[in-house]
């Protein structure tokens, strides 16, 4: 399937231009002026006549049906990606999960499940990495090589996604031989538990609004954390 948009102003990552482009299958097969007058040739014409051709958006971080805390992503791989498809994003990158005690094909098989046939875009994966053991480790080295190529590991929720420091850096050591990449969710989840034990132990309770922000002063944060600490 060929086809040709004509007559629109075509933007790109220098700068815009006036031009045609022609599409073979899911390639962009030529950028010109007068495409057809050229003898190329298509069968469908598309008259982008006063409008903008981008590139598809790819939007690198997206959560289709996580699970967490006991509830659920709202959208499914197929509501999000359509909702993607019509704000002009043809591509998503979403964070497959590896449950505890489980290996990362089991959650990287999981997600496949969830988009393939669901998706009406193009998608990939990131891995979430929430058991760093000696097979998990062997592991990363076939996932990137089946193109998942980054692993994100998080210093908050214990017992759920919490890495320690030794975990995190055997992790790395096995990304600087593979290839691969960490990304680090940096949130001291053990402090934050602390804050939030003696918060909730004093009364101290912030309730937020459904689609409402409450924003607190600088005076009611510090009146959340410990004398001590607060001091």
């Amino acid at each position: 399937m060929r086809t040709l948009i004509t007559n629109g102003t075509i933007v790109g990552a220098t700068g815009s231009q006036a031009a045609d482009v022609l599409i073979d299958g899911e390639t962009i097969a030529a950028i010109g002026a007068d495409l057809a007058g050229a003898g190329l040739v298509a069968d469908e014409t598309i008259d982008a006549s006063g409008r903008y051709v981008l590139p598809g958006a790819i939007d690198v971080h997206t959560h289709m049906e996580l699970p967490f805390g006991g509830t659920f992503a709202k959208d499914t791989f197929e509501t999000g990606t359509r909702a993607a498809a019509f704000g002009g994003t043809t591509t998503i990158v979403d964070f497959a999960v590896q449950s505890r005690g489980r290996s990362l094909r089991d959650g990287l098989d999981t997600w496949h499940a969830k988009a393939e046939g669901n998706a009406v875009i193009d998608y990939g994966f990131h891995m979430i990495m929430s058991d760093v053991n000696a097979e998990t480790l062997k592991e990363m080295d076939t996932l990137v090589a089946e193109g998942v190529p980054d692993f994100k590991l998080f210093t908050a929720y214990p017992g759920v996604f919490y890495s320690d420091d030794g975990q995190i850096y055997r992790a790395m050591q096995r990304t600087a031989l593979n290839g691969g990449l960490i990304m680090i969710h940096a949130e001291n989840g053990m402090a934050i538990d602390v804050v939030a034990e003696h918060a909730l132990a004093h009364g101290r309770r912030v309730v937020l609004a459904t689609n409402d922000v409450v924003g607190l002063p600088d005076s009611a944060i510090l009146d959340l954390l410990p004398a001590k600490v607060a001091a």
